[in-house]
């Protein structure tokens, strides 16, 4: 029998300002850096007006090095453009990975359909460390429709796994990642159960949406927390009290240096100070909407 894995820490999903977009933050926290390589947890959702498009809401071009910032669609869409000619719109169900390399600009607003009719867009953004060895590659977009994700149905309909990375089981997700990572979409119906086996070698993480759930050897998980595992054991078993929406993560952890700043995440902090002038010097490219 499988030896469930324990929980670390639970963190709140604390609602925290970002350029004047109000989101979910239980990661990082004062308390917790990171959970190798996973190093950052938003959950945003928010009302888009009608307004004649184009109305630039949204974030604004912005770049990246070192990292993949991931992005799962839960309601709406997203429209993605960066400054290697990306151009494209991933909706409910989605998910859009960017694995930034040495250097990309890019922007994340509501699609053109939301602006000009209005609706909600929720959102989970996850960033994910890249392995020193890898942060100067070519950047990399992959944009995953929901219709293209690959969905398992288990305890009689009452539990759906959509695979977006990494493996469950025989189902492979289709995104690539500089690191073996796996992440796992769940919908849960009340009594609904599942056991996930969890590879020895990863950090994992819960974070749930919505809802509630019993995490056998733990207790009860509520909604808008994000639970740290124990590298302890094999799996992760959880039976939903409600109806609930929750990400599974694991991810083998990088054990390196870690120097953040801003959109930068390197090994060093002549690195990140390279990165800073790489981007003045435009060498990161450019975009313009």
């Amino acid at each position: 029998m499988q030896q469930n894995r324990t929980v670390a820490r639970l963190l709140f999903a604390e609602e925290t300002d970002m350029g004047g977009l109000p989101l979910r933050q239980p990661l990082p926290t004062r308390q917790v850096e990171q959970h190798d390589p996973f190093l950052l947890l938003h959950h945003l959702t928010t009302t888009v007006q009608q307004s004649d498009y184009p109305y630039k809401l949204g974030v604004d071009p912005h770049p990246h090095r070192g990292f993949s910032p991931v992005t799962l669609v839960y309601q709406g869409g997203v429209h993605h453009r960066d400054s290697r000619g990306n151009d494209s719109v991933v909706w409910a169900g989605g998910t859009q990975w960017m694995n930034a390399g040495r250097g990309i600009v890019h922007s994340e607003r509501p699609p053109r359909e939301m602006q000009e009719q209005g609706g909600v867009q929720e959102i989970v953004q996850l960033w994910v460390n890249t392995p020193g060895a890898l942060k100067m590659e070519l950047p990399a977009y992959f944009a995953l429709q929901a219709e293209d994700t690959p969905t398992i149905s288990e305890d009689e309909g009452r539990v759906q796994l959509a695979v977006v990375a990494g493996e469950y089981k025989s189902t492979r997700g289709p995104v690539n990642s500089p690191s073996p990572v796996m992440v796992l979409r769940l919908t849960l119906q009340p009594g609904g159960q599942c056991s996930i086996p969890i590879p020895a070698d990863h950090n994992a993480m819960l974070y749930l949406l919505d809802g509630q759930v019993a995490l056998e050897g733990y207790g009860l998980l509520d909604g808008l927390h994000l639970a740290l595992l124990n590298r302890d054991g094999e799996a992760c078993t959880i039976t939903a009290r409600q109806d609930t929406r929750l990400l599974l993560l694991s991810g083998k952890p990088l054990d390196e240096p870690l120097a953040m700043h801003g959109p930068f995440v390197m090994n060093t902090q002549t690195e990140v100070m390279q990165a800073m002038r790489d981007y003045q010097m435009g060498k990161m490219g450019m975009l313009f909407e």
